[in-house]
């Protein structure tokens, strides 16, 4: 397209939209909002969170444009029921997901249709709505249908186990299955999180003159540890000492959730999260191409702690920071993530948040940015420090539940942090102080029984059990 073509496209798409968000009530303009979820990124795998191994210059942009909050917490540390969380504003003692995978196969894993969803919120404030990349909400037809949860348009991966994979088969253009022949037989035709990119970034121009909610759950950093052939990969490789991985690449798990093997694991895991920021790179490029970046809230966080899966090395790339724990713990590395929100001439460039806040907040924090109605939710609204003034309300704690590996449970109140571990078995507590002990290093339950009972006594109330999600084990069911 010639400049006079690009000049026409983009001039009016800008004109459009400015004459489209003046009319509103009040000539108050709505603000879309971009909301970038990468899977198993850990805490310290940004260079603004202190990577020094690889460097990530356009999320760390964000960061300096922006405000950094430095204590976020997931959902839980699996990605399901963190998305759920984040979804539907509960967190996994109330939420209707809270595994992976089910106790009873005859269960559905999904979202119920009568559920409050962020998309939905949005979808009633008059904005157009996209999800592009991993769901693992539901199926296709189902009642955690990405549709039939306010998502306008869905382009991805309805099923986690095969997001496992970067050269599927398949995926799903909202109910249409989109087949890849190209990559049939192990073949190397198309990457999917490229395709993925390209879509999210037709939205925002199929969508520029109205307010729109972009939710991109690209799959990246999460195994298998694989990136095309180009530039990218070649800058990393030679980089570091790498001990091969030899995972499925033939038989029935291949590309079917196994993870393939890989000479270069720690090469391919940089290059992932660096291909991860090129895309963000190019998210702003467009907003800003587009005339929307000003009137565009980006918020860039991660579903949970990093993984130790298909060849990953979270111990050599110091992926956790200073924390205890990775994906499946409910140590801090497991659930303590990055969380970076860029709103220009109302987010302070620059700052940085200590506040406490988790994925359940976010649906009352949009709830009360598109004035909404009040809705059911564990959260607390972060709009006051986003924006710097007004009272921050505080939660009297955060809880989080995980269901795989013996059970989980854990409840913070403050600096003080209890957890419940391996409880399907005996089951035992830990107590700390994560003011005095980030690391989660020196247990002090003996020495403080008073805090373990009190925070004991609250963890019983925080759990609920509802027998229409017989997910859970009979072990929380008490």
């Amino acid at each position: 397209m010639n400049q006079l073509g690009l000049f026409i496209k983009y001039g009016l798409c800008f004109f459009s939209l400015t004459a489209f968000q003046t009319v509103l009530a009040g000539g108050r303009e709505k603000v879309n909002v971009v909301f970038i979820l990468a899977d198993d990124l850990g805490y310290g795998d940004l260079s603004c969170y202190g990577q020094e191994r690889f460097q990530t210059p356009n999320i760390d942009a964000l960061a300096h444009q922006g405000i950094r909050f430095t204590q976020c917490y997931a959902g839980t540390s699996v990605s399901a029921p963190s998305r759920c969380s984040l979804i539907t504003g509960m967190h996994t003692g109330h939420a209707c997901i809270r595994g992976n995978s089910s106790v009873n196969s005859k269960y559905e894993v999904a979202l119920p249709q009568n559920i409050t969803t962020i998309f939905k919120i949005f979808k009633d404030a008059g904005y157009a709505t996209g999800a592009f990349g991993k769901w693992g909400l539901g199926d296709v037809g189902g009642t955690g249908d990405p549709n039939k949860q306010g998502v306008d348009v869905f382009y991805g991966y309805n099923s986690q186990l095969l997001a496992h994979n970067y050269y599927p088969e398949y995926m799903w253009d909202n109910n249409k299955r989109v087949d890849f022949p190209e990559n049939y037989g192990g073949k190397f035709g198309t990457y999917s999180q490229d395709l993925i990119h390209k879509k999210a970034l037709q939205f925002i121009e199929d969508n520029c003159d109205t307010p729109f909610f972009l939710f991109i759950p690209y799959v990246l950093p999460h195994a298998e540890l694989l990136v095309p052939e180009d530039s990218i990969i070649k800058n990393f490789r030679g980089m570091y000492p790498e001990q091969p991985y030899h995972g499925v690449d033939s038989g029935q798990m291949f590309r079917k959730g196994g993870y393939c093997s890989q000479v270069y694991p720690r090469a391919t895991f940089a290059a992932m999260v660096y291909r991860y920021d090129v895309y963000v790179g190019q998210i702003v490029a467009k907003l800003k191409t587009l005339g929307l970046y000003d009137n565009t809230m980006i918020i860039f966080t991660s579903d949970n702690g990093p993984h130790r899966e298909g060849g990953a090395d979270p111990e050599f790339f110091n992926s956790n920071g200073i924390y205890r724990g990775i994906k499946r713990d409910l140590y801090e590395g497991g659930i303590r993530v990055p969380f970076i929100a860029v709103w220009p001439n109302v987010i302070e460039a620059g700052s940085v948040s200590h506040q406490p806040c988790a994925f359940w907040d976010m649906l009352p924090t949009f709830n009360e940015f598109l004035k909404g109605k009040p809705v059911p939710t564990d959260g607390v609204s972060i709009l006051p420090t986003l924006k710097g003034k007004g009272r921050q309300e505080v939660h009297e704690y955060l809880y989080f539940e995980f269901h795989e590996e013996g059970g989980r449970q854990s409840i913070l109140k403050g600096n003080w942090k209890l957890l419940h571990l391996d409880i399907q078995k005996k089951g035992y507590y830990e107590l700390y102080n994560i003011a005095s002990d980030p690391s989660e290093l020196h247990n002090v339950i003996e020495r403080y029984p008073e805090k373990f009972e009190e925070l004991k006594n609250l963890m019983g109330k925080a759990h609920v059990y509802d027998i229409n999600w017989p997910l859970l084990p009979e072990e929380f069911r008490k």
